[in-house]
């Protein structure tokens, strides 16, 4: 694949990026934002009286121009990102069309980079998780993501090593056994994370952690189609079809 081509699919990607996220920020306000206030709400009700601080950025800011500013920006970084990425797997993974190899590269993608991790140590809202331990516990959440990548590379490559002996499929059903059992072992021996107080309300915390997924699967399943459509029309153009006056002449 040449520079121009690269360059072109880049612009493409942070474009559908831009796009996807454009969707995930109205998912973000409408499912995600409601529960944000309510957990603050629980948070300020069980803080003392003198521990209450001034807001630097009112709430009303960062739930729009915060919220959106946020979200565009780290829409556009993830396109780019993983407009490189489709770069070196597309014509690697299988013979797919770039439509299909995008959406089949969305859906691994937002399986290993956010599922695999969020399953272990799904997403809190604000009074959730003690401030001492903020450090541990991103640490613990990128090395999952990092492990459940890597697990996933690992996974991909065994499958293309084993379907000249087994075939496509049950490789394909080989690799992913392979990888949820490397998942499983990396579950049970990392730590557990459990701080949720436990007056806090189940319900916020369970729609919270849904809204966080949605907003997920909207990006990066927006992505994926935006992308798709962008990278077939620039790598398989259709044939410029003759007008009628034009054909006639032609035959």
């Amino acid at each position: 694949m040449n520079s121009a081509t690269v360059r072109n699919l880049l612009v493409r990607g942070m474009l559908a990026g831009l796009a996807a996220g454009l969707l995930a920020l109205v998912v973000a306000y409408l499912l995600g934002e409601p529960n944000v206030d309510k957990a603050i709400g629980f948070e300020e009700a069980h803080a003392p009286a003198h521990e209450h601080e001034v807001e630097i950025v009112s709430r009303g800011l960062q739930s729009t121009a915060g919220l959106a500013t946020g979200v565009l920006i780290y829409g556009v970084a993830f396109g780019g990102i993983a407009a490189l990425a489709y770069c070196f797997a597309l014509g690697r993974v299988g013979r797919f069309t770039p439509r299909a190899t995008a959406l089949l590269l969305s859906g691994c993608a937002l399986l290993a980079v956010y599922v695999v991790p969020f399953l272990k140590y799904p997403a809190n809202p604000p009074a959730v998780g003690n401030p001492d331990t903020i450090g541990k516990r991103t640490t613990l959440y990128f090395l999952m993501m990092v492990l459940s990548l890597l697990l996933a590379i690992a996974a991909t490559l065994l499958g293309k090593r084993l379907a000249p002996k087994l075939g496509a499929w049950w490789a394909t059903v080989a690799a992913v056994a392979a990888f949820g059992v490397a998942i499983g072992l990396a579950f049970a021996f990392l730590p557990v994370v459990n701080e949720v107080p436990s007056d806090f309300p189940a319900a916020v915390l369970w729609r919270f952690r849904l809204s966080a997924l949605a907003i997920q699967v909207t990006l990066w399943g927006a992505f994926g189609l935006v992308f798709g459509e962008l990278a077939q029309r620039l790598l398989n153009p259709k044939p410029a079809t003759l007008s009628g006056s034009a054909a006639v002449a032609a035959s």
